[in-house]
């Protein structure tokens, strides 16, 4: 059986749809099972022993008519007899449509019929769950393939030794105090909106140095270095002391070595937080108020934990809509009560020790 899986868009999402992946080579062992993304996310897929080939669908392909259909019909070649769009937008309508399947899967849409014989509802928010709705609707796509229920449902990346040895080497090249912890900083996030407010991140890591006494390793990219510096700047003497700013990584893989050595993840949620998640990495995380808590609130224990407003003060979300809130994220930023959040903190690295 060949099956192609599609999932375009952010590493969060591309991360945790691999779980769809996994289940299938589960069910069909001897199935080829390819998997579709745009290049930025490829990183986070690599070495997954259940993805047969990674299938990169270029920003100059997309935006060309002509290279995307012959895109469209190179795909169509492979002959794959289940194809599974998670991101179902106009691109991944087309190729999906083109295919040849027997079975093309998708999300129940208005329109959707068109491309699919298999349209899914998604379950909508207010939906209880332990794992997150990002987790569920996803594993809802397998309903055509999978009867059995499925407990498989926690996304895992792969590292070699290589990578985890070259990153202790890196670690070791700085001179951080080894007998304490060291915490991965989620220090911005990928969109403004998802950015705590500097000063309160500063605050906020003033108190993890003071509390424990940890190195603070910064996940930011090269263009958002003067950022990222503005929050040290905002730090306490004491806590810059504390901050290795040069020691990061340069591409996707070697960060996931880097936060693999590391103790904890702290900071913005986002796609480092679900990275660290697969990597088994405890994490403690603050969501933007706009952004969906009952889809993206997921593997919440002990280690793991996460902020949210709505679970501070859900009077805010009955009389104001997500675009509202979102507009207007700093001002909701404000009502996040930050001893509430150093209290959780706390309890958190008693937690992980």
């Amino acid at each position: 059986m060949k099956i192609l899986i599609i999932q375009q868009k952010r590493i969060g999402d591309v991360l945790t749809s691999t779980i769809l992946a996994n289940n299938l080579k589960e069910k069909f062992p001897d199935a080829e099972i390819d998997y579709m993304c745009y290049a930025n996310c490829v990183d986070v897929l690599k070495n997954n022993p259940s993805i047969s080939n990674i299938i990169v669908l270029e920003e100059k392909v997309r935006k060309n008519y002509l290279s995307f259909f012959k895109f469209i019909f190179k795909i169509r070649a492979k002959k794959y007899e289940v194809v599974i769009d998670a991101y179902s937008k106009l691109e991944t309508n087309l190729i999906t449509l083109f295919s040849g399947a027997k079975y093309k899967i998708s999300y129940k849409k208005g329109y959707s019929a068109i491309f699919y014989n298999y349209n899914i509802e998604r379950l909508q928010n207010g939906t209880q769950s332990e794992i997150g709705l990002a987790i569920i609707n996803r594993l809802r796509l397998l309903q055509p393939l999978i009867k059995e229920e499925i407990t498989n449902y926690k996304p895992v990346i792969f590292l070699t030794d290589k990578e985890k040895n070259a990153a202790q080497k890196l670690i070791t090249s700085f001179p951080l105090k080894l007998d304490k912890p060291t915490f991965m900083i989620g220090i911005l996030g990928s969109e403004w909106y998802k950015t705590y407010p500097y000063a309160k991140m500063a605050e906020l890591l003033d108190y993890t140095v003071q509390t424990t006494d940890a190195n603070l390793l910064f996940n930011y990219i090269p263009k958002q270095k003067e950022e990222a510096q503005k929050i040290v700047d905002l730090c306490k003497p004491e806590t810059k002391n504390r901050i290795y700013f040069d020691l990061y990584a340069t591409d996707l893989r070697s960060f996931l070595g880097l936060l693999s050595q590391c103790d904890a993840l702290i900071g913005n949620e986002g796609g480092s937080v679900n990275m660290a998640k697969a990597l088994f990495i405890p994490t403690f995380s603050l969501f933007s108020p706009s952004v969906d808590k009952e889809t993206w609130q997921i593997f919440e224990d002990e280690k793991n934990i996460s902020i949210h407003l709505k679970d501070l003060k859900p009077e805010i979300y009955e009389e104001h809509d997500d675009k509202f809130i979102k507009e207007h994220t700093f001002k909701y930023f404000d009502e996040y009560p930050i001893d509430l959040i150093k209290e959780k903190l706390n309890a958190f690295f008693v937690l992980i020790r």
